[in-house]
C-alpha cells in the first residue's frame, strides 16, 4: 500500500462539530466496572485512604485556627508546641496514606490495563484472515497501544478523582458551615462564575481531544508503513526518502499543533478564573473582618475559613469538568469495545472433537466461497485427492487456487458445501487438531526478527538439538547454518531480511519438517527463486511429498508433470481435472496455459534437483 501523502490522497477527518460522542448505556458501564471486580478488596482500601486523607486535610486548618484563637493570645507554649506537633502529625500522616494510595491506584490501574490488553490481544489472536486482510495495520496497533493507556486515566485518575473531590467539597462544605453559615455562604458565593464556564470549555477540549486521537492513528499508521521493511524497501526503491519525511513531518506537525491547540483551550478563561479565586479570599476577609468587629467570629476562624476555601474551589472546578475525562474514556472504551464485540468467523463448533490422526484423504463438495456479498470466487468445486497424492492447482491469477488451500485447514469457511478429510467435515473437528497437521510453505514466507534456532522451535517447541539439526539436514540448509558465525543462534533480521528467499523457503521447510504434518500445502513456494535454490528445495521436498498428501500451486512444469492430479482452476471454477498428457490430448484450458506459460517455444532443461524445468 503506497504511504499517504505520496500523490495518492490523503485521509479525511471529520470537522470537530461532527463528532460524534459515545453512547453511554447501563449495559456499558457495568462491561467497564467488571475490569474492577477481581480487584474490590484493594479498591475498598483505596476507598478507606481516600475517606481518611479527605477527612485529615480538615484538621490543619481547624488546629491553626486554635494555635491563633488561644495558645497565641494566652502565651501557652506547651499548647502552641502540642497543636504545632498535631498539625505536623497529621500531615504527615496524611502524606504517608496518600503515598500508599497512590501506589496500590497505580497497581489496580496497571493490573486492569494489563486484562485488557491481554483480553484485546487474545481476541484478535483469533480473528480471521477476512479482518486482518480489512483493518489497516497501524489501527490495531492504535487500540492495543494509545486507546488502551489512553483508558488508563479513568482508572488512575478519574474515579479516584471523583471520589475525593466529592469527599473534599463535602467535608470542607460542611466543615464551613459549622463554623459560620453566613460566611461560608459568602465563600460559595463565586462558585458558579466559573462552573459553567469550565464545562464550556471542556467541550472544546473534548473535541480537540477527539480530533488529537483521530491524527494520532493516522500518524501510526504512517509509521507501521513507511518503518515497515517492506515500505521501507519500497520507500529506498523509488528514492522516496524526502517525500517520506516530508509527509511525516506534516501529519506530525498537525498532531503537535493540536496537542498545543487543546493544552491552550480556554486560557484565558483559566486566567479569569484565578481572578474570581483570588476574590473569594479577598471576600471573606472583608465580611470576616466585619463579624470579627462585631465580635461574631475570631480571626483564628477567620484564617481557617480562607485556608478551607482553596479546598472548596478546587474540586468544584474539578468535578465541573470531571465529564469531559469520562467522556473521552468512553469514547476509547467503545472504540477497544468495538474490537472486542467483532465476532471470530472461524471458531470451533460447541460439540468439536479433536481430529484423530489422519491419512489425507481430501474431498471437497460442491464448495463454494465468497469472500464479499458481490462476487463467488469458488462456485461449486468438487474433487477428491487420496492419500499419499499430490495436487497441482493450474489456472489463471485470481482464478480461486490459493482460496482452495486456505480453505483446507479452515483459513476462511466455505460458504456452502463440505470439505472433508478422511470423510470428516472440517467443521466437525478442533481447529488446533487440523491444522496441527497440516503444513503450509508459502511463496514469501514469515521470519520472525529472532535466530534461526528460535524460528525453528516456534514449529516444535520441544524440539531436541538432534531434531533441529535433522530437519535443518533434510531441507539442505544445516551447512549453510555451520558457515554462520553464531551458527543456529544467528539474528535473522526483520522478517529474516539477513536471508535469501532461497535460505527463507528452506527455514519455512525445515519448520514444516519438525511439525510432521500429514497435509501439505505449497503456495508457490519457489516461483521467484533461482534454480540452484529451487533445486535443494525440491530435493528436499522429494521424500516429503512421497508419504504426505500435498497440495501444489505452481508454475514450474516439472512439479505440474510430476502431480498425480492436475486441477485446472479458472473462475473458481475446476473445468478440468487429470494428468499431464489427459490434459493436452484434450486440448482445453490446460493446453492453452501450457502454450503459453511453460511450452513458449522453449526447451526443456533440467535444474539441479534433476527435475525438468523451463529456461
Amino acid at each position: 500500500m503506497p504511504p499517504r501523502g505520496m500523490g495518492f490522497g490523503r485521509m479525511r477527518y471529520l470537522d470537530e462539530e461532527n463528532f460524534v460522542r459515545p453512547t453511554i448505556t447501563r449495559a456499558m458501564l457495568f462491561r467497564i466496572l467488571s475490569y474492577f471486580s477481581p480487584y474490590w478488596k484493594q479498591i475498598l482500601i483505596v476507598f478507606l485512604a481516600v475517606t481518611a486523607t479527605s477527612v485529615l486535610g480538615l484538621v490543619p486548618p481547624l488546629l491553626l485556627k486554635n494555635i491563633v484563637d488561644q495558645a497565641l493570645p494566652q502565651k501557652d507554649l506547651a499548647l502552641l508546641l502540642k497543636l504545632a506537633l498535631a498539625s505536623f502529625g497529621v500531615t504527615v500522616a496524611s502524606g504517608l496514606i496518600s503515598v500508599g494510595e497512590s501506589f496500590l491506584n497505580s497497581w489496580i490501574t496497571n493490573h486492569i490495563i494489563y486484562d485488557l490488553k491481554n483480553q484485546l490481544y487474545q481476541h484478535l489472536e483469533y480473528m480471521s484472515l477476512h479482518f486482518f486482510s480489512t483493518v489497516k495495520p497501524g489501527e490495531i496497533i492504535t487500540r492495543l497501544t494509545s486507546d488502551a493507556e489512553g483508558i488508563r486515566s479513568v482508572f488512575h485518575g478519574t474515579i479516584v478523582s471523583i471520589l475525593q473531590n466529592v469527599l473534599i467539597l463535602v467535608s470542607t462544605a460542611l466543615a464551613l458551615l459549622s463554623m459560620n453559615w453566613r460566611l461560608a455562604l459568602v465563600g460559595m458565593f463565586v462558585i458558579p462564575s466559573f462552573v459553567f464556564p469550565t464545562r464550556r470549555v471542556g467541550k472544546v477540549r473534548w473535541r480537540i481531544a477527539k480530533e488529537t486521537q483521530q491524527k494520532a492513528t493516522e500518524l501510526n499508521e504512517l509509521i507501521q508503513e513507511t518503518l515497515s521493511i517492506s515500505g521501507s524497501t519500497l520507500i529506498k526503491i523509488f528514492t522516496k526518502e524526502k517525500t517520506a519525511y516530508d509527509n511525516f513531518a506534516r501529519v506530525n506537525k498537525e498532531v503537535t499543533a493540536l496537542h498545543i491547540k487543546e493544552s491552550l483551550a480556554g486560557r484565558w478563561f483559566h486566567m479569569v478564573i484565578q481572578i474570581f479565586t483570588t476574590i473569594g479570599p479577598l471576600i471573606i476577609y472583608f465580611y470576616g473582618g466585619y463579624l470579627f468587629i462585631k465580635d461574631e467570629i475570631t480571626i483564628g476562624a477567620i484564617i481557617a475559613f480562607v485556608t478551607m476555601l482553596n479546598r472548596l474551589y478546587g474540586p468544584v472546578s474539578r468535578l465541573s469538568n470531571i465529564h469531559i475525562d469520562i467522556t473521552r474514556s468512553l469514547a476509547l472504551f467503545e472504540r477497544i469495545f468495538d474490537y472486542l464485540d467483532k465476532k471470530h468467523e472461524i471458531t470451533d463448533a460447541p460439540d468439536a472433537f479433536p481430529l484423530p490422526p489422519i491419512k489425507g484423504r481430501v474431498e471437497f463438495k460442491n464448495v463454494s466461497f465468497a469472500y464479499n456479498d458481490r462476487q463467488e470466487t469458488l462456485k461449486n468445486v468438487s474433487f477428491t485427492v487420496e492419500p499419499g497424492q499430490m495436487v497441482a492447482l493450474v489456472g489463471p491469477s485470481g482464478a480461486g487456487k490459493t482460496t482452495i488451500t486456505n480453505l483446507i485447514p479452515r483459513l476462511y469457511d466455505v460458504t456452502a458445501g463440505q470439505i472433508l478429510i478422511d470423510g470428516i467435515d472440517l467443521r466437525a473437528v478442533t481447529l488446533a487438531s487440523l491444522r496441527s497437521q497440516i503444513g503450509i510453505v508459502l511463496q514469501d514466507p514469515y521470519i520472525f526478527n529472532g535466530t534461526i534456532r528460535q524460528n525453528l522451535l516456534f514449529a516444535k517447541p520441544d524440539a531436541t538439538e538432534d531434531e533441529l539439526v535433522a530437519a535443518c539436514q533434510a531441507a539442505y540448509l544445516h551447512d549453510f547454518i555451520m558457515t554462520l558465525p553464531d551458527g543456529y543462534d544467528t539474528m535473522v533480521g526483520n522478517r529474516g531480511i539477513k536471508l535469501s528467499g532461497g535460505e527463507k523457503q528452506r527455514l519455512s521447510l525445515a519448520q514444516m519438517i519438525l511439525k510432521e504434518p500429514r497435509i501439505i500445502i505449497l503456495d508457490e513456494a519457489t516461483s521467484a527463486l533461482d534454480s540452484v535454490s529451487e533445486g535443494l528445495i525440491q530435493k528436499a521436498l522429494e521424500p516429503l511429498l512421497k508419504t504426505r498428501t500435498s497440495f501444489v500451486i505452481a508454475h514450474r512444469l516439472s512439479t505440474i508433470i510430476a502431480a498425480d492430479l492436475i486441477l485446472v482452476i479458472n473462475h473458481g471454477e475446476v473445468v478440468e481435472a487429470g494428468k499431464h498428457e489427459e490434459l493436452l490430448q484434450a486440448n482445453k484450458l490446460y493446453k492453452v496455459l501450457y502454450d503459453k506459460q511453460f511450452k513458449s517455444g522453449q526447451k526443456v532443461q533440467y535444474d539441479v534437483a534433476g527435475g525438468e524445468n523451463i529456461g
